[in-house]
């Protein structure tokens, strides 16, 4: 008996309007609408050919693999086949394919390096245990790292204390290597160069995280302006020498220009001793991703790979390309997920693009670790403009090796202390008879959008 959508009226791989709350949500695209159709159909049939409910085929992978195989036929339909989720038809019935195929069988280290605790566990505990259960039961995830949305200093909607407390209720389950704390710092306002010495004395941030189209009066700042270049060098001067920064998804007009990424490359070849990581990449939903523009005129991602052009700062570097709420917006469209991924892969290099959710905004990261453990950038594509194939070891790169580098960490050392740590047992049981909501969290409306928070400052 499945407690979560008895009737299995959710896929497994969740196509919806739901955003991170930093951008307004939209809606979903003809191809998209039909994408759902045809998943639901596919699943229905395939159920009755298994001899199951609806519900216990969407809660396997086979139903993962479905779902996924009916968006390559509706993305087909609609043109789209620069990109595609690569996997054999027969995985929509054979148990033991799927599971090779979408996991759990897979053995990848993730490491996500955008997660986010939405409400707070302060007298309520039943909020951290939905965030344990939709990142650490329902996905593959070994790691995550908590990161924070814009704010005040007085008006922060999650503070590092509720995030430290997640921490320490991973701790008490001894998954000890399991959660990584940013430090939000925005020093166009007052206090927070001064409050960074805090944040790594008494929190144990390893990373900082900042948005320089943020600001007190809805003005955001360059990283080569004067108060970014003292956030840089007192992050320097602590030893933590991670900075992550929102580039993309522009909260408005005010500050467009400074969620572009013209800074990147300038800052980047200054301290070669840092390590910039740029979070959704540059990317912007309302711009369609093509193949990289040299005229230096497009928006999104270009504004990256141009910046770090621009100053020749070389792949595989210290700039660093992350997926959150990207690569899961793009999901919708292969043609744009390819040629996203294969210039960030090109420009930024193999071993400097991060896997990032934006989770729990999405709900459990599971949906898009197994979208991405089959995408692939179609042949052509790859001719033609010099894109990588997906292999299992590129996957792997992005999905943790690279970040591990960056936050110091051994995989072998991480998966072999997490297989045996209380987290793996409760998720070795619960594997037995699993109950994921494949429910979203993050605004769907653009009402929902304006209460989530004022990102105008």
């Amino acid at each position: 008996m499945h407690d979560s959508d008895p009737e299995g009226k959710r896929l497994p791989i969740k196509l919806d309007s739901t955003s991170n709350g930093e951008f307004a949500p939209v809606g979903l695209w003809p191809a998209n609408i039909e994408a759902n159709r045809l998943a639901h159909e596919a699943a229905a049939t395939n159920a009755k050919r298994l001899g199951c409910s609806k519900r216990a085929f969407l809660t396997s992978s086979c139903g993962a693999a479905s779902t996924l195989l009916a968006f390559n036929s509706a993305n087909a339909a609609a043109g789209r086949t620069g990109g595609f989720f690569e996997l054999p038809r027969d995985a929509a019935l054979d148990m033991q394919l799927s599971r090779a195929q979408v996991g759990p069988a897979r053995q990848e280290f993730i490491l996500d390096v955008q997660g986010h605790f939405v409400g707070t566990p302060k007298g309520n505990s039943k909020s951290a245990e939905v965030f344990i259960k939709d990142v650490f039961m329902d996905s593959d995830t070994d790691v995550m790292v908590l990161s924070f949305v814009p704010s005040a200093r007085d008006a922060e909607p999650v503070t590092i204390q509720a995030a430290d407390e997640v921490r320490r209720l991973v701790d008490k389950l001894e998954g000890t290597h399991r959660l990584l704390l940013h430090g939000r710092v925005n020093p166009n306002q007052p206090g927070d160069l001064e409050g960074m010495d805090e944040l790594h004395e008494k929190w144990r941030i390893s990373a900082w995280k900042t948005y320089t189209q943020y600001g007190p009066n809805g003005k955001g700042y360059f990283l080569h302006d004067d108060v970014g270049i003292q956030f840089i060098e007192k992050a320097r001067a602590l030893g933590v020498k991670n900075i992550c920064i929102h580039k993309g998804l522009p909260f408005g007009p005010r500050s467009y220009e400074h969620s572009q990424c013209s800074d990147i490359g300038v800052v980047a070849r200054r301290y070669p001793d840092v390590n910039f990581l740029i979070y959704h990449s540059g990317f912007v939903s309302t711009v369609t991703e093509k193949a990289y523009d040299a005229s230096g005129k497009s928006d999104g991602i270009d504004t990256l790979i141009t910046s770090l052009r621009k100053h020749q700062v070389k792949p595989n570097s210290n700039v660093y390309a992350e997926l959150g709420s990207t690569w899961r917006f793009l999901m919708r469209d292969p043609e744009q997920a390819a040629h996203a991924l294969g210039k960030l892969i090109v420009a930024c290099g193999e071993n400097n693009v991060l896997w990032g959710t934006d989770s729990i905004w999405y709900g459990s990261p599971q949906d898009q670790i197994q979208a991405f453990r089959t995408f692939q950038i179609a042949a052509e594509l790859r001719e033609r403009h010099g894109y990588p194939e997906m292999t299992p070891a590129l996957r792997a790169k992005i999905f943790g090796l690279n970040a591990a580098n960056v936050y110091g960490l051994t995989p072998t050392e991480v998966k072999r202390y997490a297989a045996r740590d209380p987290v793996a047992g409760k998720r070795m049981t619960y594997l037995e008879k699993p109950d994921p909501h494949f429910r979203t969290y993050g605004p769907k409306t653009r009402r929902e959008f304006l209460r989530v928070f004022d990102p105008a400052g």
